[in-house]
């Protein structure tokens, strides 16, 4: 324990603090939701329904047409970022970069230095594990991100292995292309998807977004029978044209966080071009927000039957498992 801290230390298997979390998450999905229809509404120059007051009167809201839509204010940006982006919640990670160029993420906790340092060398990151204790994601620290503060990842499977979204990495030179035939699969799958270019530049991420948590093993699937349809349009896909799924893994590592995902819209890369949303011609969409308050979930129901669908049809491959610990590296 670090000296000094006197935070209650809380039992994360108590069945009412996971009620108390379940009921949260649906709350923050719900607000993302709720931002979401809204800026729709707006969009198409639809008035929005009266809605009651804590009074019990009706409000009347006016909606604008689409070229007075209000910018969203900095609380509900970041409450429909938490939304689409939601992974676990009582952990995060940060991007680190020394003098020499090297880069990774590691998990933001309270440490005992202490007994780190009394430990020996061969014992050091068990002890770590042992005595660290986990920051939560705030609102604050998602502000952090957005305004260039810092670089989150966040760690997309939850405790329960299920998960609010499905990432597909691409990279290398072809990054475009892949990332293009696995979009066209997924338009006609129905599938909704959106292309992020990486921080890089030099690579992309397509998301697909859930409209509640699904079991992770079924959200890969979904993955799998998408890449298997784009393999046999696109004979030049191979495995290795993709790096990985978002989970990446189907159920939780004993004693690990599962692999995490840099998050998008950080205000440094944005400044290139890069971490953006794009077209299918892959330029950036102007208003980032808006793009995204219009991005659509699908719902379990949906990603079932293309699942079902492609298991009737021996569509689905296997994919590689990267390393539990490949971005979590001492800086």
């Amino acid at each position: 324990m670090v000296e000094g801290d006197s935070r209650l230390h809380v039992n994360e298997s108590d069945p009412k603090l996971v009620d108390l979390q379940s009921v949260a998450a649906e709350m923050q999905r719900l607000r993302g939701e709720n931002i979401r229809l809204r800026c729709l509404l707006q969009e198409y120059g639809i008035q929005s329904p009266a809605v009651q007051s804590t009074t019990g009167i009706p409000v009347t809201t006016n909606a604008l047409p689409s070229a007075h839509i209000p910018v969203l204010k900095a609380e509900q940006r970041i409450a429909l970022f938490r939304s689409l982006f939601h992974g676990r919640d009582d952990v995060y990670a940060v991007r680190w970069e020394n003098a020499d160029g090297r880069y990774g993420y590691m998990p933001k906790a309270d440490r005992d230095w202490k007994a780190y340092l009394r430990a020996k060398d061969e014992d050091r990151k068990k002890v770590d594990r042992q005595t660290r204790k986990f920051r939560p994601l705030t609102d604050e620290v998602v502000r952090g991100h957005l305004v260039g503060d810092h670089t989150l990842g966040i760690y997309p499977l939850l405790q329960d292995e299920t998960c609010w979204f499905l990432a597909v990495d691409f990279d290398k030179k072809t990054w475009q292309k892949d990332a293009a035939a696995f979009l066209t699969v997924c338009c006609e799958l129905n599938v909704p998807a959106a292309l992020e270019r990486s921080r890089s530049g030099n690579g992309g991420h397509v998301w697909i977004f859930f409209d509640r948590a699904i079991p992770a093993t079924t959200a890969r699937k979904l993955g799998c029978a998408v890449l298997t349809r784009a393999m046999e349009s696109r004979h030049q896909l191979g495995l290795d044209s993709y790096d990985r799924f978002f989970p990446n893994q189907d159920t939780m590592p004993k004693g690990g966080l599962g692999n995490l995902i840099a998050l998008p819209l950080q205000k440094l890369p944005r400044a290139d071009g890069n971490s953006v949303f794009v077209d299918t011609e892959f330029r950036p969409y102007g208003d980032q927000w808006t793009f995204l308050a219009s991005v659509k979930r699908m719902p379990v129901s949906a990603v079932e039957a293309v699942v079902l669908e492609a298991q009737r049809n021996g569509d689905l491959i296997g994919v590689r498992i990267a390393s539990v610990e490949d971005e979590v590296q001492d800086p």
